[in-house]
């Protein structure tokens, strides 16, 4: 299974640098890379900040898996603006692929054969974001730590870890949900 991840990776990367698109990446405060669609500087910063937009070409996905799952619709998109911009063929440093960057144990376990094809990855997203969200009671700051963390780092200390990209990534799903719920 590694190596099969393995090869669909490098091919997929092959794909994206055979291109004649631009690609962009920044490197955080921490030192990790990240891939970006808009122009970021060495700091992490946006170069030009454009007025933030939530796409509604996946609407219909996200209202089937907020009512199947029973998670917010605007807490969906919320995740999927903070996880991937609303990009299905988004591919992280660290494997999580498509709309919601799912990782691929996850994407094993919730049984999604394309991880980017967007109804099937925000279904898959959804689902675990609820046995996340269940596992941690309800407490929905722990449930979205978890979502990007992993679940041993937050029972580990029952509390966001202190990891500076949680806990910015924790703060900001909460403030694109609270501008979604609007």
């Amino acid at each position: 299974m590694k190596k099969t991840l393995l090869l669909l990776l490098f091919f997929l990367f092959g794909l994206i640098l055979s291109s004649n698109a631009e690609i962009y990446l920044y490197v955080d405060q921490d030192g990790v890379i990240h891939p970006d669609a808009k122009r970021r500087t060495a700091s992490g910063h946006n170069i030009a900040e454009p007025k933030r937009s939530y796409p509604h070409k996946y609407d219909s996905y996200i209202k089937a898996a907020s009512e199947k799952y029973g998670v917010a619709f605007a807490l969906i998109k919320a995740i999927i603006k903070t996880e991937s911009d609303f990009n299905p063929r988004a591919i992280s440093p660290k494997g999580a692929l498509g709309l919601m960057q799912l990782m691929p144990e996850n994407i094993k376990r919730l049984e999604i054969k394309d991880a980017f094809d967007p109804a099937e990855n925000i279904m898959g997203g959804a689902r675990h974001f609820r046995s996340l969200s269940d596992r941690f009671d309800g407490d929905l700051s722990l449930a979205l730590a978890a979502y990007n963390a992993g679940i041993k780092q937050v029972e580990h200390c029952q509390c966001i870890p202190p990891f500076r990209e949680t806990r910015d990534y924790v703060k900001k799903v909460l403030k694109y949900y609270e501008e979604l719920k609007k």
